[in-house]
């Protein structure tokens, strides 16, 4: 068995985000189901789009291509883009510009991903709310809030719910924050990939079926690594995994808390993590992530490495995994009333990279880590703490310009 069956600063110096202050055009619309498509096409650089509160139905995409635009409403629960009638396009805003801000605004029912920000640079996303209002389903969207090949990200105090594949996901960007959301009932709460520079804090991740994921997907351009996951609430997440078959996250078990996958230099600590039923943190190779049919981009580094967890609250996770062959071992190991330890790990590491540069250091109280044996058909796993009683220098805090992070 191998953990398939687990997992089957450079800132700008001065602000360059739209301000209402500033800005060339502000207008609030009467009727966005009628207008806001025309009034994004007709958008120049500097306006400020702003919507009243209502619930407003789309049977089409909305797309915005137009530099440093604000799109602000009155309450991510007051002013909702409903796209419950939806019969054409992917998303249901789709987003291909820089300096752009979105706020203040619900996204619901949309065919596929719900906000997508593709190649933008000085993104802002707050207090959005993305959500499939009927609960957790494989037919729902796969992305809640989904920027992909940004920089300097900034997503607050924003809520997603019931995404087919993750709630928050920021893909192949670089220095990123994600930081005051609530993630419940996706597959994967909140998901980092591929990703240089992110901090992750103060989040509740609940209810999902991962809390907050750490990956490096192994066909993809950008190899992601420095993270930083801190003061987050990961607890429950227990939710049956409903991802499409084939995706990634489809291999992720039920009750998993944090889960680390074939990324580098991930720091965890000061998080409360809790009743996570398979393990309240998973770190494995991209060999045990099941998907190793993908293809592996030439430079891609399968192991995870420079791993430390610390001053992390554990509580009563890894007491029924999520898939039967972990269970299984879970009992083997520790008997039937018995749980994993909070850490679990495949155990796979790099033929030739033995010192303690690239270790997984725990220093973390009692907390121990479980080596599956991944590598050897799980023929000795054991809790040996003597690989993992290191420490690593800390990771420095993202830095996002200013005009970003003020309101």
């Amino acid at each position: 068995m191998t953990l398939a069956t687990v997992l089957a600063a450079c800132s700008p110096d001065t602000p360059a985000t739209p301000d209402a202050t500033t800005a060339s055009s502000s207008d609030v619309m009467t009727d966005p189901s009628a207008e806001l498509q025309l009034r994004f096409l007709e958008a120049t650089p500097g306006d400020v789009i702003t919507l009243p509160a209502g619930v407003f139905n789309f049977e089409r995409s909305l797309t915005l291509n137009v530099d440093n635009v604000t799109l602000r409403g009155a309450g991510m629960d007051e002013t909702i883009l409903s796209f419950k009638d939806q019969i054409t396009g992917g998303e249901g805003l789709l987003v291909n510009a820089s300096n752009f801000t979105i706020e203040d605004i619900g996204i619901e029912d949309s065919r596929g991903d719900a906000l997508k920000i593709a190649r933008g640079d000085n993104i802002v996303i707050r207090r959005v709310r993305t959500e499939w209002t009927n609960g957790p389903d494989t037919n729902n969207g796969a992305y809640g809030i989904y920027p992909v090949q940004t920089q300097h990200t900034l997503i607050e105090d924003s809520v997603a719910i019931a995404a087919s594949d993750a709630g928050i996901y920021v893909g192949q960007s670089q220095n990123v924050i994600v930081r005051g959301n609530r993630a419940e009932y996706n597959v994967a709460g909140i998901e980092i990939e591929n990703t240089i520079g992110a901090d992750v804090y103060d989040n509740d991740a609940v209810n999902n079926t991962g809390g907050i994921l750490i990956f490096n997907m192994p066909n993809l351009p950008v190899e992601g690594h420095t993270t930083r996951v801190y003061n987050n609430r990961v607890h429950q997440n227990n939710t049956d995994n409903f991802a499409p078959p084939g995706t990634a996250v489809a291999s992720v078990p039920a009750g998993s808390g944090i889960i680390i996958n074939s990324n580098d230099k991930v720091e965890i600590f000061d998080n409360d993590i809790g009743h996570n039923k398979t393990a309240n943190v998973l770190i494995s190779s991209y060999f045990s992530a099941g998907y190793s049919e993908r293809e592996m981009a030439e430079a891609f580094d399968p192991y995870p490495e420079t791993i430390y967890i610390y001053n992390n609250t554990f509580t009563e996770g890894g007491n029924a995994p999520g898939r039967a062959e972990l269970d299984m071992l879970r009992q083997a190991l520790f008997g039937d009333e018995g749980s994993f330890p909070d850490v679990v790990w495949d155990g796979v590491t790099h033929p030739e990279r033995n010192d303690m540069t690239y270790a997984i250091c725990v220093d973390n109280g009692d907390t121990s880590v479980l080596n599956i044996d991944a590598a050897n058909n799980n023929t000795n796993p054991r809790v040996d703490m003597s690989a993992h009683t290191c420490q690593h220098s800390k990771l420095a805090a993202v830095t996002l310009p200013a005009g970003l992070t003020a309101e």
